[in-house]
């Protein structure tokens, strides 16, 4: 029978339906908060998937066009093919903070999907979708180690918001995405306007205070209406095997995993691994496989000994060193702008792109169309860390490393009223050997440096890692790729001088203390101030002038009256213009127009040519100007492209005109002068004011009379 369960979280119910749709998925759960509604499903196959060693969990975030009462855009009118960015995010957003909560050993293949059904333009259904897969999942019979909740935390007008609306959201000054179990936080993802690490502290605690609630109705639905779970897969007793391959690898594995170098460090602990099964030979039983198992459950344990016992790291760092930097602009001669950025074993070339107003990219969102005038692609190939594989489109890991990069910067990035280009920045991983993402952030803000875009300050990152057994606590700055898969927490932080912008942590422990995350944010602080400092050598000012190659944008600033003269009948006048000059132009609404091209010389005749049709008529000023009409009582005249003014017939001749055309006809160039433009915008012109006066006529002090003189009359004598 259907339940609902309530909870109130930032002043709005999140309801929890469950017992009426989908009733046989092994968990789900229909959540509402405020008009959004998200169907949530959890299912887990009866077969073990066999030759693995990892947990198979599918986690897919849907939106619906419908849920918002929209039909999609494209040729078929449904949704299909490649997932979103948004979808591809949402769905990472609801893996991590899930994946570290199974049982080890479990080898079904776990699929969540969560669908939005309605969809509030005022509720992102991100955090809606997360807590529904975590209440699934608690009332399924899938060994689940939860509960796990989220919330959105923002500083809005100097407060802390939970949940806040879309509205408060454009005011926010700190905005976060926090998922915790009921022993602390798993979770963070987002961005602040440089805010300070006290201030990111503060959230993170503020929105561990506001999941206590969730939490506990998410263990409430399992004890009133959750299945029996199935128990935990049973991890095999390989008896005295353990202790057999540490005495033979111990000392072999510390000389190797101490090796400074990626590939040689790599390659040795290849040979240690393979001296071992050589040296077991064939006596034991336990598959290949198993026992390779083993051996890196050893090596792992070991090392987080070894670095807990002798303070120091497997490349002999300390724990707050950051490896060696440098870094290169401008290297690419036709790019806009370019870096290369280094640290230690890990290698990114950023290249920056400006692009015209245009240029923009449109996304169709749940809530209609939207347009980005910033975009960062992160790649990272098969031969960064030294792989043949094939080459396909970008994964869920590297949209999301893309879209971390991509936050971080845009807190920097000029108005679009003082600098109003499209910037995108493409980030090509060359080598990896940890936190690629943070020298994506390093260098892409090297290269709109050199790419003369002004930047509010240079933004740098670093990834966190932390070891911790008992009240032994080791908090390690710019991790290698080893030390983010045997530590406990990556916590990338990226921030300029002053303040933060961005952050993601993924917690595989529980109880992370206030003064552990308080160490790792001001270590971060350090590291990242060592950081920018290093980039300054190399860069430390946007450059003052664009490159050669990069399009510059004048914008002129137009009565948005005078748009459809600038468009023309069938956009035959702007047309003309571009093939004329070779320019591209960009027209807005509210009459701003973009001229884009790299040959200065085009872009000022562009400016003419638009000068030309959008100029006004000036009291007092000269035209010359072609007669387009003939009436009556004078000749109407173009003075201007698309402006036409009066030529009273009384205004064509000093003397009197019997017919207009005695004087004009249509066709006829004719110099006038504007004598008056009313409140209305009709133009009075005069052909006769620039006439010369004949001889013995007396001119009025009124320019628009003038009689012929006559001789005064004698009087008599």
């Amino acid at each position: 029978m259907s339940k609902i369960f309530k909870v109130e979280v930032g002043g709005r119910d999140l309801s929890f339906e469950t017992g009426r749709l989908a009733q046989q998925a092994s968990g789900s759960v229909l959540v509402r908060y405020g008009e959004s509604a998200v169907l949530v499903t959890a299912v887990m196959s009866e077969d073990i998937r066999e030759g693995i060693d990892f947990l198979p969990l599918t986690c897919d975030y849907l939106e619906k066009a419908y849920a918002a009462g929209r039909v999609p855009g494209g040729f078929f009118r449904r949704e299909i093919g490649r997932p979103s960015e948004k979808e591809t995010l949402t769905s990472r957003l609801i893996d991590r903070p899930l994946r570290p909560l199974f049982p080890k050993g479990l080898y079904r293949e776990i699929q969540i999907i969560a669908t939005v059904l309605s969809g509030d333009p005022e509720t992102d259904p991100d955090t809606v979708a997360l807590n529904g897969a975590a209440a699934a999942l608690e009332i399924s019979n899938i060994p689940f180690q939860g509960p796990v909740a989220a919330v959105r935390v923002a500083k809005v007008a100097g407060d802390l918001v939970v949940n806040p609306t879309a509205s408060q959201l454009k005011e926010c000054t700190l905005n976060l995405i926090v998922a915790g179990a009921p022993q602390g936080l798993v979770m963070v993802e987002g961005g602040a306007s440089m805010a300070t690490e006290e201030e990111v502290l503060e959230a993170l605690f503020f929105a561990q205070e506001q999941l206590h609630p969730i939490l506990a109705l998410i263990s409430r639905m399992r004890e009133e209406i959750g299945k029996e779970k199935l128990p935990p897969p049973e991890l095999p007793d390989y008896g005295d095997l353990p202790k057999q391959i540490a005495a033979l690898a111990k000392d072999r594995l510390l000389a190797a995993v101490t090796i400074p170098e990626k590939l040689a460090r790599y390659q040795a602990l290849d040979q240690v691994r393979d001296d071992v099964l050589a040296d077991l030979g064939e006596a034991v039983e336990v598959p290949k496989k198993e026992v390779v198992g083993i051996f890196q459950d050893f090596k792992k344990r070991l090392v987080r000994e070894w670095v807990l016992k002798e303070q120091r790291r497997i490349d002999g760092r300390g724990f707050s060193d950051v490896r060696p930097i440098w870094g290169e602009v401008g290297m690419l001669s036709r790019t806009h702008g370019s870096a290369i950025f280094t640290r230690g074993e890990t290698q990114a070339l950023a290249v920056a792109t400006l692009g015209t107003p245009s240029d923009e990219q449109k996304i169709e969102t749940l809530m209609g169309e939207t347009f980005k005038s910033f975009m960062l692609h992160y790649n990272f190939p098969p031969y960064s860390v030294g792989e043949a594989r094939m080459l396909r489109g970008p994964s869920r890991r590297e949209i999301g490393h893309g879209a971390l990069a991509e936050r971080a910067i845009s807190q920097v990035l000029p108005s679009a009223e003082e600098f109003p280009y499209t910037i995108r920045i493409v980030s090509e991983i060359l080598a990896s050997n940890g936190s690629s993402s943070m020298a994506t952030i390093c260098g892409g803000s090297m290269a709109l440096m050199d790419a003369g875009v002004p930047l509010k300050a240079a933004v740098a990152g670093v990834a966190m890692g932390l070891i911790k057994e008992g009240d032994r606590v080791a908090v390690l700055s710019d991790i290698l790729g080893d030390e983010d898969h045997l530590g406990d927490m990556d916590f990338k932080v990226a921030g300029t001088a002053m303040g933060i912008t961005a952050v993601q942590m993924d917690i595989k422990m529980t109880g992370l203390t206030r003064e552990v995350m308080a160490q790792a944010l001001n270590q971060a602080r350090e590291a990242r101030l060592h950081i920018l400092g290093e980039m300054n050598k190399v860069i430390a000012e946007p450059s003052p002038e664009l490159k050669e190659h990069a399009p510059k944008i004048i914008v002129l600033t137009i009565n948005p009256d005078k748009i459809r003269e600038v468009i023309g009948p069938g956009g035959k006048m702007v047309k003309s213009i571009v093939a004329a000059t070779g320019v591209k132009i960009d027209i807005e609404d509210d009459g701003r127009i973009h001229i884009s091209s790299a040959d200065q010389k085009a872009a000022n005749e562009a400016i003419r040519m638009i000068n030309e049709i959008t100029a006004e008529a000036e009291v007092g000023k000269v035209y010359s100007g072609i007669v387009k009409k003939i009436m009556d009582f004078g000749a109407f005249v173009e003075i201007l492209p698309g402006t036409d003014g009066l030529v009273h017939i009384s205004e064509l001749e000093h003397t009197r005109v019997q017919t207009v055309t005695d004087v004009l006809k249509e066709g006829d160039e004719v110099t006038v002068k504007v004598l008056d433009v009313d409140r209305q915008g009709k133009i009075r012109l005069s052909r006769k004011a620039l006439l010369p006066v004949p001889e013995g006529m007396q001119i009025r002090e009124s320019d628009r009379e003038r009689r012929p003189s006559r001789a005064p009359k004698k009087r008599p004598e």
